[in-house]
């Protein structure tokens, strides 16, 4: 790019090139100095302020543009803000009366809401007092159901039985003083009253005898008719079957007719079938005529071929005689030739022999030479076996004493070692003691705890009993109170009332809980022993063993 050149104000060289929007490069804004030596100033570019603002205007123009575009944006966004602002609470526009209703909308649900809450609490509160009363039945129920009050509850309605019993036998007695003088008034009522109930029935007999009459002669008026409906039904049933014998008369014609044309036409039906069987005979007899042609020529072709077979066979034996024949003439041949052969045999026989007996003292000499050899061989085979043996048997012994030694060296390993083994066992099993030890103590320690907490639910569970008795006291002690007040027997209510629970005859046990014990006694019978603790036998209990010791305290004796 070339840029123009001003010296001391005057131009010089080519004129000013004004920059191109196209060019990838902006021209640089600062003051441009040839590296040629020191500066000259005459060849310093001086711009113009106009030149100046032109270039970098168009250098900042991309910039200016986008602030110019965020500052318009930010003023509409202001003014949409503003506008928002002034018109979020008028209420008179679409949007101020929505917001309008979602906030009643709020308000009456936060309202609802509160008001849900408050209705939750106090169902809450209900069901929690309905719980507590239920639970206060229940357990009402559950202690009603102890035997301990349902046998008082048995003693207090045979109180109300005995009170009952009581005021009928008053009520009895008053009932018997009130009709002591009105037996003979309510005789005689009586026997007005039975006259007139005899002369009432006397009355009701003879009007049922005359309804009974009507009543026979309705019937016999009936029969009458009855017996007029069945003549006439019998007239009818007559003619009727007149009328029958007639249609069954003229069915029987009928039936003659029609079995007189299944006669004929059985009749032709048999004449068509005997036809149709004549047919069929000349049919049959044409077919065996036929058949007795075809088997003639059969048996024809089968008398030629058996003649052509018995020419073949005559053909073959003829032609196995001349092979016969050849035989023969061969054997012969060779007989002559094996006669002529036997003739020169004995000379060879000889020969043979000769010479079988050179070779059989050839074999010998050699054979017993083979034997010395073999003997010379055993010889020396059997000093080098005695002599092998004897070096596997040094062999063996340096080999035993090595093993000796390396099983002796592996004994002591192996000493060693269960020597280790029976340390580290020593140690596990002081170890394992310890752990047994500590065990043992944890052990203890538990029993101990449970010891206790058997012992304090122990006590908790006599505490509860104490509390049970003393509920059950005040409890028996109103009803025994109110009974008194009414006038009943109390001594049942006392009696199931007394103190100890567990129904039975012994002596209240202080130290358990307050509980009576039942003793039965020791045969079939099984029933429950009393408890008599009155002065009235003592002089029976001590005839024979003698009187104890004066002393108040009780002994645990139940007499």
């Amino acid at each position: 790019m070339e840029i123009s050149k001003v010296k001391y104000g005057r131009r010089s060289g080519k004129e000013r090139l004004s920059p191109s929007p196209s060019q990838s490069e902006p021209p640089s804004t600062d003051v441009l100095f040839e590296d040629q030596g020191p500066v000259n100033l005459k060849q310093v570019t001086v711009l113009s302020q106009a030149d100046w603002d032109r270039i970098n205007g168009h250098l900042t123009r991309t910039a200016r543009e986008k602030e110019a575009v965020e500052a318009r944006r930010a003023e509409k966004q202001a003014l949409h803000e503003r506008s928002k602002d002034m018109v979020k609470n008028w209420s008179n526009t679409i949007a101020g009366q929505r917001q309008k209703k979602l906030e009643a909308r709020k308000l009456k649900e936060e309202q609802e809401e509160k008001e849900k809450v408050q209705i939750d609490i106090e169902e809450a509160k209900f069901q929690a007092q309905k719980r507590k009363e239920a639970i206060e039945k229940a357990k009402t129920l559950q202690y009603y159901q102890t035997d301990r009050v349902k046998g008082f509850h048995g003693a207090l309605v045979l109180t109300e039985v005995l009170k009952e019993r009581e005021l009928q036998i008053e009520l009895k007695k008053r009932k018997e003083a009130a009709n002591s003088g009105k037996d003979k008034d309510a005789l005689k009522r009586h026997q007005q009253d039975l006259e007139l109930g005899i002369l009432e029935d006397h009355k009701k007999a003879m009007k049922a005898l005359k309804d009974r009459m009507e009543v026979a002669e309705f019937q016999m008026e009936q029969v009458k008719q009855c017996q007029a409906e069945v003549d006439r039904e019998v007239e009818e049933d007559k003619k009727e079957g007149a009328e029958l014998r007639g249609q069954l008369r003229y069915y029987k014609a009928e039936q003659a007719k029609i079995e007189a044309v299944r006669t004929r036409e059985k009749q032709d039906l048999m004449a068509s079938h005997l036809q149709t069987v004549q047919d069929r005979d000349l049919i049959r007899a044409a077919e065996r005529q036929k058949e007795g042609e075809e088997e003639e020529e059969i048996r024809i072709f089968a008398a030629a071929k058996k003649k052509m077979t018995k020419l073949r066979r005559e053909r073959e034996s003829e032609l196995w005689q001349k092979k016969q024949d050849q035989v023969t003439t061969m054997v012969d041949k060779l007989d002559l030739q094996l006669k002529q052969a036997v003739d020169d045999e004995d000379a060879r026989i000889i020969k043979a022999q000769a010479e079988r007996e050179a070779a059989r003292e050839r074999e010998a000499q050699e054979k017993e030479a083979q034997q010395r050899q073999q003997l010379l061989e055993e010889a020396e085979h059997r000093e080098a076996q005695m002599r092998q043996r004897e070096k596997a048997k040094r062999e063996e012994r340096r080999r035993e004493l090595e093993a000796l030694k390396l099983k002796m060296e592996a004994d002591q390993l192996f000493a060693q070692k269960q020597m280790e083994k029976l340390r580290q066992r020593k140690a596990e099993a002081r170890g394992h003691q310890a752990s047994l030890i500590q065990q043992s103590i944890e052990k203890q320690e538990l029993a101990a705890r449970e010891m206790a907490e058997q012992l304090e639910m122990y006590q908790k569970n006599l505490d509860l009993l104490a509390v049970e008795e003393k509920q059950f006291q005040e409890y028996a002690g109103r009803v025994i109170d109110h009974c008194e007040k009414g006038g009943r027997n109390t001594y049942p209510l006392r009696k199931a009332a007394r103190e100890g629970h567990g129904g039975g005859r012994g002596p209240v046990f202080e130290g358990k809980g307050g509980v009576r014990p039942s003793y039965l006694v020791q045969d079939n019978s099984g029933v429950e022993l009393p408890n008599y603790q009155r002065g009235d036998t003592d002089d029976v209990k001590y005839a024979h063993v003698g009187h104890p010791s004066n002393t108040t305290k009780r002994l645990g004796f139940v007499w």
